[in-house]
């Protein structure tokens, strides 16, 4: 830990970093064990099969290569992300990028929430026979889960990072237990063969491009949170390898459970409908029960705890004087307010394929400039002394590095001029093609940048 003129900057020395193996790879599992992963998965059926788990496994190794290089970077600084930001946007720039995961963060835990809530919605509704949400007066249910969700979620990050580790332990083993729970109801119902020659209605298909960019998106949403958590290992490969895998085998694993589960529920009942994806709807429609409704109430907060130190991590970025645990608890009552929006513009699916497109247009350009920042324009060597310092090395101009922020504002715009073309649709997405363009246009910006100042020196 380093004081710099009033700014506190947290640095975790080696000898005091405990996180081994097994809670690393637990913590990237569980992320990806979550109502969200299985709701992606159903969203992925309207691919088809065969084209859903090629985009599945393919968009997310490559998202994950970026985890794994965000994650070096916390075990070489002992800083979170959103500190690590500080060298490429500058101190004060570095609000942006804390904005956005932020922003993002209590999307996800909202999104998170709200599945879960319909879980106690229909809980409330076989105990005290009240209506279900979508049923006149579901509303009632769908509030007291939204609350009984966020106490919860005050209790799993009361302690920070250890009780997030807590969390991620118990959870992992209640989900693998559904999961498998739930394959075997599948396949009771549906054979696999099925499901693999399954058709999509042609109203419903998805474009490939499409799908790569939501599994993008969802994907890439971890990578800002690398660092947060791979700053606490001694081991340079369980900060890189082991966040890799348990993140890649946690999405494909979950995701395809959503797949399998929401086409064998298109075919058994005949119709398709990806509204009904998320995992409260399909595992009644199963007929799982009640313990299968309070598991996913539970796997909301193994994924939910995550978003939240990453959220609160970032809060304290900006606001540096406010210690993690009041962060923390801002950020779940802002997650909470936000978790109401989608009862009120017409269907979950809707509000969630537009956080989508918000998390894949705003995080492509912010982790391409930090990877490219710290891997080839400072030769993975940050000065972390001079982190937090006015008028340091990482100070600019103003504390704003205007290049970064320029790069974003074009990134940003460019998806957002593309992502819907139909060579992009159809074909890759927009999200790498934008990664690839902010980082080559950051890096040859700030070259002659550099050199101009190099001259100015002489």
């Amino acid at each position: 830990m380093k004081e710099q003129k009033g700014t506190t900057i947290f640095s975790i020395p080696m000898k005091n970093r405990k996180t081994n193996t097994w809670d690393m790879f637990a913590t990237w599992v569980g992320a990806n064990a979550n109502n969200g992963t299985w709701f992606v998965g159903g969203v992925l059926a309207a691919c088809g099969f065969a084209v859903a788990m090629k985009v599945l496994v393919l968009s997310s190794a490559l998202s994950y290569v970026f985890l794994s290089l965000v994650g070096y970077i916390g075990y070489k600084t002992g800083v979170s992300t959103m500190t690590l930001s500080r060298a490429s946007f500058g101190e004060r720039g570095s609000y942006l990028p804390s904005l956005v995961n932020i922003t993002q963060f209590i999307g996800w835990t909202a999104v998170n929430t709200f599945i879960a809530a319909q879980s106690v919605s229909i809980l409330f509704h076989d105990l005290l026979g009240w209506p279900v949400w979508g049923q006149h007066g579901g509303y009632l249910g769908l509030i007291v889960g939204i609350i009984i969700m966020s106490v919860l979620h005050i209790i799993s990050v009361s302690s920070g990072s250890r009780s997030v580790q807590m969390i991620e332990r118990l959870g992992i083993i209640l989900v693998l237990v559904f999961v498998i729970w739930e394959s075997v109801a599948v396949f009771r119902t549906v054979s696999f063969s099925q499901i693999v020659n399954w058709h999509v209605p042609a109203q419903s298909k998805m474009a490939v491009g499409a799908a790569v960019d939501y599994v993008a998106a969802f994907n890439l949403a971890w990578v800002t949170a690398g660092a947060d958590f791979t700053r606490f290992t001694a081991k340079e490969k369980n900060a890189t390898l082991t966040p890799f895998l348990g993140a890649l085998l946690g999405v494909v694993w979950f995701a395809f459970i959503g797949l399998i589960s929401t086409i064998s529920i298109a075919i058994s009942s005949g119709v398709y409908n990806a509204n009904n994806s998320d995992p409260s709807t399909i595992a009644s429609k199963l007929g799982l029960g009640v313990v299968a409704l309070l598991v996913i109430i539970l796997t909301s907060m193994t994924a939910n705890a995550v978003n939240l130190l990453a959220a609160g991590s970032a809060l304290s970025n900006i606001f540096t004087k406010l210690k993690l645990k009041y962060s923390l608890w801002i950020v779940v009552l802002l997650a909470t307010v936000v978790t109401f929006i989608p009862m009120f513009v017409g269907s979950f699916l809707s509000a969630f394929e537009s956080f989508l497109d918000y998390v894949g247009m705003v995080l492509g350009p912010t982790i391409a400039i930090i990877c490219t920042d710290f891997y080839f324009r400072a030769h993975r060597q940050y000065d972390v002394a001079e982190l937090g310092k006015v008028g340091g090395k990482y100070w600019y101009r103003g504390g704003v590095n205007w290049v970064a922020i320029i790069v974003f504002a074009i990134g940003v715009a460019f998806f957002l001029g593309v992502h819907q073309l139909p060579i992009f649709v159809n074909t890759i997405g927009a999200t790498f093609i934008d990664m690839c363009l902010s980082g080559i246009l950051y890096y040859g910006i700030m070259l002659l940048v550099d050199r101009k100042e190099d001259e100015l020196c002489y």
